[in-house]
């Protein structure tokens, strides 16, 4: 069984058992955390789409960590006009176990 879920603005593809990190989530390492804006649910080729979500769908996740990504590098630079502008960013993400997918 899988599922498409929508957090922090962004869609994920998620089947039980899977880790992923998402946006930053103001939740304790260890808690559990239901997700209930759930876009779609299949099973083989039973498929339930949402408009926009599947009513009565939840997925249960735990939290793994918080942490942060790589820094990505931004540079912008005017030719001829002695413009340069280096800049860096890191985004926080927190990581999560799906637990169990409820349709």
């Amino acid at each position: 069984m899988y599922a498409v879920i929508k957090t922090g603005g962004k869609q994920y593809r998620v089947t039980t058992g899977e880790k992923i990190k998402v946006e930053q989530i103001p939740a304790d390492v260890g808690s559990e955390i239901t997700i209930d804006q759930v876009l779609m649910v299949g099973e083989g080729e039973s498929v339930k789409i949402g408009t926009p979500v599947v009513s009565g769908a939840t997925v249960k996740a735990s939290v793994v960590s918080h942490g942060r990504h790589d820094k990505i590098k931004i540079f912008k630079m005017r030719r001829r006009k002695h413009y340069q502008k280096h800049q860096g960013h890191r985004q926080n993400y927190t990581e999560l176990r799906i637990e169990a997918i409820s349709a």
